[in-house]
């Protein structure tokens, strides 16, 4: 994860092993990883949770080593999240990515993923 994170953003440090190990242990997401020869090349973050109109997913901090890019680590990683949501009753599967993000971009749509007419809006505390 060290390797990884700062590719997903500069501006937070990559989680030690305690905040790794809540992340890990959260019964509010699943940490996905796809290895290869033992090596983390690639992570997302599913957040599941209710609301009233139903169970909703969310996909968060998509991120696949540069070594990685252009094997399919992002497409095994975003069909096991979908097979996960799906299986715990979620209706919808929701994520954002940055325009400048292309090659993401494509892969959301060609697996599905339709563009919302919607604003995201962050509060930083």
């Amino acid at each position: 994860m060290a390797r990884l994170i700062p590719q997903l953003s500069r501006s937070n440090p990559p989680p030690d092993a305690t905040a790794l190990r809540a992340i890990v242990s959260s019964e509010a997401s699943v940490l996905l990883v796809a290895e290869d020869d033992g090596v983390i090349v690639g992570s997302l973050t599913l957040a599941l949770f209710r609301i009233p109109t139903g169970l909703r997913a969310w996909i968060e901090d998509v991120v696949v080593d540069e070594s990685a890019r252009g094997r399919g680590v992002g497409e095994a990683l975003n069909l096991a999240a979908l097979d996960r949501a799906r299986a715990g009753g979620a209706t919808t599967v929701d994520l954002t990515s940055r325009p400048a993000r292309e090659a993401a971009n494509r892969l959301y749509q060609r697996l599905g993923f339709e563009e919302r007419g919607t604003n995201v809006y962050r509060f930083r505390l």
